[in-house]
């Protein structure tokens, strides 16, 4: 189960880095809930997330142009998981290209035909570091084996 939890997670990722947005919003289920640091609600569904996602977009030309996930780690809970890395992330928006280091928790659930969906995702500043954008840069292209 280990690697289909690694292996739900990196196309989770994948899908985020390549900007296929569908894709990406396709692996939390409709009621996931997320919580980025760089936003002062909850965000209570996944539509909620895609609409804010949006939101960024169309204010300010919102992108992810690379991103690198680091100290990866699985922990297996029954039908749950617990996905955890580093992040590096570069965005663009109308003020530029930023980089941030965050740090991630992913929570799976396996569904009844055995699919891992994510269903919660927290992100934080990774200590030390000061985040420059206003936008969660939540998921990572490139990826580095478990440490």
């Amino acid at each position: 189960m280990h690697d289909e939890v690694m292996r739900a997670a990196d196309a989770l990722v994948a899908a985020f880095g390549e900007g296929r947005l569908d894709d990406y919003f396709a692996a939390f289920a409709p009621d996931a809930t997320f919580v980025f640091h760089t936003t002062s609600e909850r965000l209570s569904s996944t539509a909620d997330y895609r609409a804010l996602w949006d939101r960024w977009v169309a204010e300010d030309e919102f992108r992810v142009l690379s991103c690198t996930s680091t100290d990866r780690l699985v922990q297996l809970l029954g039908d749950s998981a617990v996905f955890t890395h580093l992040v590096e992330t570069t965005v663009s928006t109308t003020a530029g290209a930023e980089t941030t280091h965050e740090r991630e928790t992913i929570v799976f659930r396996r569904q009844t035909h055995g699919h891992w969906l994510a269903v919660h995702e927290h992100l934080s500043a990774a200590p030390g570091t000061t985040t420059a954008t206003a936008m969660p840069t939540t998921t990572a292209t490139s990826t580095e084996t478990e440490r």
